[in-house]
């Protein structure tokens, strides 16, 4: 345990960024099964909410610092080609 009143700040303070930051990441992984899950139901509308909302939680998480710029950069291109394949297949 940290003695000094800073450290001990530090300690709260990372504590709270790592909850937050779970929470950010779990949500980001909930939205690509949702993006996933309306493809698999063809209803192209839903599925271009989804890819929207998926990639604005993705940038927002990034803008946060709870995710890698690259990490985000590959899960947005997964959810184009998710939400790509979706409108090529309704073609």
């Amino acid at each position: 345990m940290p003695n000094i009143k800073q450290q001990k700040k530090r300690v709260r303070q990372a504590a709270r960024q790592r909850v937050e930051n779970l929470h950010r990441r779990s949500a980001a992984k909930t939205l690509m099964r949702r993006l996933r899950e309306a493809t698999a139901e063809g209803d192209a509308v839903v599925v271009v909410e989804r890819h929207r909302e998926v990639v604005s939680w993705l940038d927002k998480a990034v803008a946060k610092g709870a995710l890698h710029k690259n990490t985000a950069a590959r899960r947005k291109a997964q959810a184009a080609r998710l939400a790509a394949g979706e409108a090529a297949a309704r073609k």
